[in-house]
């Protein structure tokens, strides 16, 4: 999808040397897709030892079909 930004050179620059990205739109992909694992992790921390233990016989399970 092509989308017009106004980014600031120099945050686009430094973006692209920590990254180690060759191009504009890699950064830029980079950048999202790291915001959105992140932002992820973060709802997964929300459940942090709300879940009970489950008692689960692994052995058993796999016996299963």
């Amino acid at each position: 999808m092509r989308t017009t930004l106004d980014l600031p050179k120099d945050l686009l620059d430094d973006a692209m040397k920590a990254s180690h990205q060759k191009t504009k739109t890699a950064t830029i992909i980079a950048a999202l897709q790291d915001l959105v694992r992140k932002s992820r992790l973060q709802e997964l921390r929300q459940y942090q030892g709300r879940v009970p233990a489950l008692d689960v016989d692994l052995d058993v399970l796999r016996k299963r079909s």
